[in-house]
């Protein structure tokens, strides 16, 4: 009998990154610490200080935090309604939260009560697409002069009705509404009277803010023709226009109206004096397109501006100085950012761990940027002037390329990160984590196309160890859309230029991978020519060509070093002392290749699509089991071998080398997983691809191993404690035991014994009290469970009259709502039509049998009385002999 114990591979997602924020409306709580975010067809609810999801909730929604879970929100729907008949752009709330506008793109506005849920107003006279929407309260002054241009106009009937009206609401006499739309104009609506108090028509293009400050009486507008118009909010008139240069998207007073903000298409939050209208802070350099801002927002409690550029990155900016600065001041620095959040990382193209701990994780996700997020599982209190460290949260952003960044890698200390962009140039960067600096390092200008496979070298030395940012790598490959690899020499300096040591002229197609051996001695490219071809490092000579995919190859990934030999499809042992190759590709299969002949090991099919992505899987190094005892040591030999792939389904698997199966496959994304990585220090396996996620994957193998183990050895215990049970005649322990075992067969036996009992108890439906009383006390999963097995049971005519016994118990101590309760959940329904149809069979079976057991009965009575009447008879002729011999 063997002894092999059978391998268990499990992986299990262990966190996930995903987006916050896909473009639209934002909010903030009070307090500056719940965002509210527009995510698809929903809001999505996030923790500033942690980064924790909330909710994600659609509709109006009743929102309270649980008293023992800080991190939770408890949503309770409030409404859920189409409040107009063309879609809705721009919404606004009111102060005290009782009070929604909603602006649609017919030009009509709605304000709801958000308690009631009904709507309190209807305005029209917008030109097409309300742009933007602000509740405030209007100042005494302009309240007075409302109030008397209306007296003039109405008799001294309806005055004294309208000023007993005013005195008992004088909270909503003085709620205005300033809405605006993509012609310009700008209508002010009076929310007691129901009407426009002003239309102010100086803007030529699409108004896109508003504020208005109560200390200076003040409402600024900005739009899209780039100026901002400070107004009269007594008299209606125009107090200042303010030339931006830039289109403007958020506009905002600070410090008690003295100055205001402006957010626009530059990506930069500029500051000008109320008073003069000149500009309060020092020259920005502009940002690019992704970084212009689309929104913003005050939290005064908080002392920051929140905005959100074009690429969805929210950025908080301090204000906090900004109150002890004097109005008429020039020269006040750009504002200092607290922290970065993305708002979605977009496609994830590539990424990497980073630093020698790898506690962070590099990001290429569909921009000219390189993301550097943290992934710190502990979640300390808020240390101020310092951003928030939390699992997913943003470091750092490596700014350099002109153009998408395709792919990336990292050296073996995760110091030095290399990227290639579709800007033709490779850049190298400098992660030194431990001073958060994130630094350029050197640029490599030459390919004539986009670099879409870089490979850096890992080589190991002592002075790498100790001091890795003093000694950057060796040397760098890059593979282009140009069709040719390149090999360059990094400088020793910083900013230094480098000019590629070699060129060739590598494959047919574009170059999708490049990959390098652990040596550093022999590298491969991969293209869409579908050949692999394998290089020598040092010269650049082709050193073999690899054929057999038949479509393009999208990855390619040495085997680790001291891999163990790893059989071949024929069962002979196959020599690794040049090393082996992973590849993928189109075809939607891997292929193991034997760098000593050249020549396919094994070839592993499963996915049901293209294969973009794989990278080998280390066994574990012997430790200590979960359970505290020490595992023995395996050889290489026995050491379980793997790779993992990603592909264009969605789906990441996981390979046993040595028999070609696959022994795992794990789902949570959406979309194409472009990217993979490996952590061997945590056994943590990361994935992203087109859907936004990226996933982190835990290697929780032991754990499922060692449970198994536990199991197993549990349900031997619980069937002994079952036969103990039964043999005892313990029949409540046993019958709820197999109940929870799912054991029917010691259950039947239980059930037989019971209803065979003689002479059955008294008062008892089954034959034993004590079972009556556990039938009677089932839970509503054990009761489904019980009349499932009941179902089995009275199919078969050997068992049925246990069935039938078990079931009149059930029929008779529950009542007929819980039963009819039962009959609707999942299964329920099946199974009470299966009991009615056999019990129907099984009563007409038993009225034929009683129909032929009177047949029976009366032969037998007509069998009997022939019998006497020939005893009768017998009798009466003996007499008659007697009486003749007499």
């Amino acid at each position: 009998m063997s002894n092999r114990q059978n391998v268990v591979t499990t992986y299990q997602p262990e966190n996930v990154i995903q987006p916050v924020h896909t473009g639209g409306a934002i909010a903030l709580d009070e307090e500056g610490i719940v965002l509210a975010t527009s995510l698809e067809e929903d809001a999505a609810l996030t923790d500033l200080n942690t980064g924790a999801l909330l909710a994600r909730v659609e509709g109006i929604y009743e929102l309270r935090r649980l008293e023992n879970e800080s991190s939770t929100i408890d949503v309770l729907l409030k409404h859920s309604f189409k409040p107009h008949a063309t879609p809705v752009v721009t919404i606004a709330i009111d102060e005290s939260g009782t009070l929604l506008a909603t602006g649609a793109t017919d030009g009509s506005i709605k304000i709801w009560d958000i308690r009631a849920g009904y709507a309190t107003h209807t305005f029209h006279g917008q030109n097409g697409v309300v742009s933007a929407l602000l509740f405030f309260h209007a100042s005494p002054r302009e309240s007075q002069k409302t109030d008397k241009a209306t007296k003039r106009k109405r008799s001294t009937q309806d005055i004294q009705r309208n000023d007993a009206t005013l005195s008992s609401q004088d909270s909503t006499a003085t709620l205005r509404l300033a809405s605006g739309d993509e012609g310009g104009r700008i209508r002010i609506w009076n929310l007691h009277k129901r009407n426009a108090v002003a239309t102010l028509e100086s803007h030529v293009s699409v108004v896109r803010g508003f504020d208005y400050s109560p200390e200076t009486e003040s409402l600024i507008s900005a739009s899209r023709d780039k100026t901002v118009i400070v107004w009269d909010a007594v008299e209606w008139t125009t107090k200042r226009i303010i030339p931006v240069f830039e289109i403007v998207e958020a506009v905002g007073f600070l410090s008690g109206g003295n100055f205001l903000y402006t957010g626009g298409e530059r990506g930069c939050v500029r500051l000008w004096t109320t008073a003069t209208g000149s500009e309060a802070t020092m020259e920005q350099e502009p940002g690019r397109e992704a970084n212009g801002i689309v929104s913003a927002m005050h939290n005064k409690k908080g002392q920051f501006i929140l905005t959100i550029n074009a690429s969805q990155v929210i950025i908080l900016r301090s204000v906090s100085d900004i109150s002890k600065t004097a109005p008429s001041s020039k020269s006040i620095s750009p504002l200092p950012i607290i922290r970065s959040i993305s708002g979605t990382h977009d496609e994830v193209i590539d990424l990497a761990y980073v630093t020698p701990n790898r506690k962070f994780l590099a990001l290429a996700s569909s921009s000219e940027d390189v993301r550097i997020v943290s992934l710190s599982s502990s979640q300390t209190e808020q240390i101020p002037g310092k951003p928030p460290d939390y699992f997913g949260a943003d470091v750092a952003s490596l700014q350099g390329h002109s153009d998408v960044v395709i792919c990336l890698t990292v050296d073996s200390t995760g110091c030095w990160l290399a990227t290639g962009a579709k800007d033709n140039t490779a850049r190298l960067w400098r992660i030194d984590q431990p001073s958060s600096r994130y630094e350029h390092y050197s640029t490599f200008t030459g390919h004539a196309e986009s670099i879409g496979a870089i490979g850096l070298a890992s080589t190991a030395n002592v002075s790498l160890e100790r001091d890795p940012l003093s000694h950057p790598p060796a040397f760098l490959i890059t593979g282009s859309q140009d069709r040719t690899v390149k090999r360059w020499a990094i400088p020793k300096t910083a900013q230094s230029t480098s000019k590629a040591v070699y060129t060739r002229k590598a494959h047919d197609k574009d170059i999708n991978a490049i990959a390098l051996s652990p040596t550093g001695q022999l590298f491969a490219s991969a293209s869409q020519d579908r050949t692999i071809k394998i290089w020598s490092s040092e010269e650049g000579e082709a050193q073999g060509v690899l054929r057999g995919h038949k479509r393009g190859v999208w990855s390619v990934a040495f085997a680790p070093r001291d891999t163990p030999p790893i059989p071949g499809e024929d069962g002979s042992s196959t020599s690794t002392s040049r090393g082996l190759l992973l590849s993928s590709s189109g075809d939607k299969t891997l292929k193991l290749w034997n760098l000593g002949d050249y020549s396919c090991i094994r070839t592993m099919e499963g996915h049901t699509n293209s294969v973009l992505k794989v990278v080998w899987l280390p066994p574990p190094e012997p430790s200590a089991t979960p359970d505290g005892e020490d595992q023995p040591a395996r050889s290489k030999q026995t050491q379980q071998s793997s790779v993992a792939s990603a592909g264009s389904d969605g789906l990441v698997k996981i390979w046993s080398v040595v028999s070609g199966e696959c022994l795992a496959t794990l789902d949570n994304h959406t979309d194409r997983i472009w990217a993979l990585a490996f952590n061997p220090a945590t056994r943590t396996l990361v994935s992203g691809g087109g859907d936004s996620v990226v996933t982190f994957w835990k290697d929780t193998s032991r754990e499922t191993v060692a449970k198994r183990g536990r199991d197993q050895v549990e349900r031997v215990e619980q069937d002994q404690e079952l036969r103990n049970c039964e043999h005892e005649g313990r029949w409540r322990e046993g019958i709820v035991l197999a109940l929870q075992l799912n054991h029917p067969a010691r259950l039947l036996g239980i059930f037989k014994r019971v209803v065979d009992t003689s002479p059955p108890e008294q008062g008892s439906l089954s034959g034993v009290v004590a079972v009556d009383e556990v039938l009677s006390s089932l839970a509503d999963e054990q009761l489904l469970s019980l009349l499932l097995r009941v179902r089995d049971w009275n199919t078969n005519a050997r068992t049925a009259p246990v069935a039938q016994r078990i079931l009149n118990v059930i029929v008779r101590r529950y009542s007929p709502e819980r039963l009819a309760k039962l009959g609707k959940r999942k299964g329920g329904k099946e199974v009470v039509e299966a009991l009615k149809a056999y019990t129907e069979r099984h009563y007409r079976r038993m009225e034929e049998l009683w129909g032929e057991s009177w047949i029976v009965e009366f032969l037998l009575g007509e069998m009997d009385q022939l019998s006497v009447q020939q005893g009768l008879d017998g009798s009466l002729e003996s007499r008659e002999q007697d009486t003749i011999r007499v």
